[in-house]
């Protein structure tokens, strides 16, 4: 593990231009309670990937440390500290999400991360296909202003296709902008005294908690968890044993999906609250049991955590071709964890109209798709520093797996072809549930940027909802269920956080912050009307660019 940077005096007052020159030499500079932290030479050795940090740098980035990291993870955090700030942080828009800063020579910074979003009606992917028509140049091409959502005055009104084209873009602009522009009528303003008060009442919600004891695991629960899922596994085989492949198939399903709820508070270090320990946990379960990298998910999902629901960041709502959940994936979007071009191809173009009929037949296939992304991520290689041999633990966790189940359970215990490939189905598409309850805290709600002056909490508020359930039903969600909670305090055992809630609402009602929470049902329906949403305006947008060629079509002739 390297030392702290070299540059002294680590108490000196430096200012933003100071700061600002930092992070235009490639610097990752982030402040914690008053303090400037240079974690250059941390960042290749932090154990939850390089980016979560990146989507920091020149923020007052106190309440996501705090959140993510035991006491001994910030005191060796604050031991790359190279001055202080006076007074209140205005945050920076870190390089990752589209910072461009200069230094004092006035050289700026590559950003090799830049965000490649934009607000604008524009569709990139459909301007480079169409045909040179100034109409069509002229809508796309305007300014993101509040007047470019108006009718076009300049249009032939006796041309009945140009007025059914320029009605239908300003549908879908008026679409895209109502989602940004309603937020800030509905949380408080993003500016830095409003949301400072925010993160100071969060604070102290935080120290309530502690003092209620609700970050205190009851290991007892656990106890429970694991009688239910041994019983379960018993069951399974059992099943198999009879010959009964495809109730063995559901039994398997349901033990996967119980097993998934204690690797995902295992990598939040909600258990023993021992980074080490509880990694170990993470990992036995996901990789030895599940087949399913934990290093991985804790690489995406802290990304998803910090930068919930950025079309151009979060991970988990990057699903092109098959689901979209902004219109701004209606453009060709740069993806900064990806790092590639998200394009809105003829293929999502066509599925996309269709994504509320297949949501619940689609995520029946998650689970093969995560077997991909936990391959793909140990086959790029180790880790430095003390998690260096967590790849390792892993692979050996793959291919204990694919001993006991395929081989010894799949390939030895099931007779026939037929019969195994219908015990492999149904085991992996019984997980679907699972999958239906991470998206739906955060399918339906805002994808829109406020800017970096808001804060943590409000953030994860403002883009994440709690669905209700009776407290009876609380194994079946295994605790996701309460993610706004979940989102504001990421280490806090999952068997408190529905006392937490309480608290949380509270907060809320204190601040102004509005708390989403739907019903089962309801929350099922308000995402598939989302994703219906969406998928009507793509057709809208299709139909237009048909009506485009066809008018621009008959002109040339």
């Amino acid at each position: 593990m390297p030392g702290p940077t070299s540059r002294n005096p680590r108490t000196a007052v430096l200012s933003i231009e100071d700061i600002k020159s930092l992070i235009a030499k490639g610097s990752t500079i982030v402040i914690f309670k008053q303090k400037v932290l240079n974690l250059d030479s941390w960042l290749p050795f932090h154990p939850g990937g390089a980016k979560i940090v990146l989507h920091v740098v020149g923020k007052d980035a106190t309440d996501e440390i705090n959140a993510f990291h035991s006491p001994g993870a910030i005191s060796l955090m604050q031991r790359f500290q190279i001055g202080t700030i006076e007074g209140t942080w205005d945050n920076l828009l870190p390089p990752i999400q589209g910072g461009s800063y200069q230094d004092r020579d006035g050289v700026l910074l590559d950003d090799k991360g830049s965000d490649m979003s934009t607000d604008s009606p524009c569709m990139l992917s459909d301007v480079a296909s169409l045909p040179d028509s100034p109409t069509c140049h002229k809508r796309c091409l305007a300014s993101d202003s509040d007047d470019d959502l108006k009718p076009s005055t300049t249009s032939n009104s006796q041309d009945p296709l140009v007025d059914e084209k320029e009605h239908s873009m300003s549908l879908i602009d008026l679409g895209n902008k109502t989602r940004v522009t309603l937020d800030p009528s509905m949380y408080p303003a993003a500016g830095t005294e409003i949301q400072s008060d925010v993160a100071i009442k969060y604070r102290l919600l935080d120290q309530r908690l502690h003092d209620q004891g609700l970050y205190q695991c009851h290991y007892s629960a656990y106890g429970i968890e694991a009688a239910r899922c041994t019983v379960i596994f018993f069951a399974m085989t059992f099943a198999v044993y009879h010959g009964w492949v495809l109730i063995g198939g559901v039994f398997l399903g349901l033990f996967w999906h119980q097993m998934v709820f204690i690797a995902h508070d295992a990598g939040h270090s909600g258990i023993t609250h021992n980074f080490t320990i509880d990694s170990v946990i993470a990992m036995t379960v996901g990789s030895h049991i599940g087949g399913l990298s934990m290093g991985w998910w804790k690489k995406s999902h802290n990304i998803h955590h910090v930068a919930t629901n950025a079309p151009e960041h979060d991970p988990d709502i990057q699903h092109l071709p098959f689901f979209a959940v902004s219109l701004r994936f209606m453009n060709s979007i740069y993806s900064t964890y990806y790092e590639r071009i998200m394009s809105h191809t003829r293929v999502s173009k066509f599925l996309l109209r269709y994504q509320a009929y297949y949501y619940y037949a689609g995520l029946t296939l998650g689970r093969f798709n995560l077997y991909v992304l936990s391959w793909q991520h140990l086959l790029q290689g180790g880790r430095k520093g003390r998690t260096w041999w967590y790849p390792w633990f892993e692979l050996s966790g793959h291919i204990f797996f694919w001993t006991w189940f395929g081989y010894f359970l799949v390939y030895r215990s099931i007779q026939t072809a037929w019969s195994r490939f219908g015990f492999v189905m149904v085991s992996h598409m019984t997980t679907m549930p699972l999958h239906v309850q991470f998206t739906l805290s955060h399918f339906a709600m805002s994808t829109a940027s406020l800017g970096p002056q808001e804060s943590f909490p409000q953030r994860m508020l403002r883009t994440t909802m709690d669905v209700d359930c009776p407290p009876w039903l609380d194994f079946l969600h295994g605790g996701l269920q309460f993610q706004a909670v979940h989102h504001l305090f990421p280490r806090l055992p999952r068997h408190n956080l529905r006392r937490a809630q309480k608290l949380v609402r509270d907060f809320c009602l204190d601040v102004g912050i509005p708390f989403a929470v739907y019903g089962v049902v309801d929350s099922n329906k308000v995402v598939l009307g989302h994703l219906d949403d969406i998928g009507r305006q793509v057709a809208i947008m299709e139909k237009c660019r048909d009506v485009i060629m066809q008018t621009d079509h008959a002109v040339r002739e």
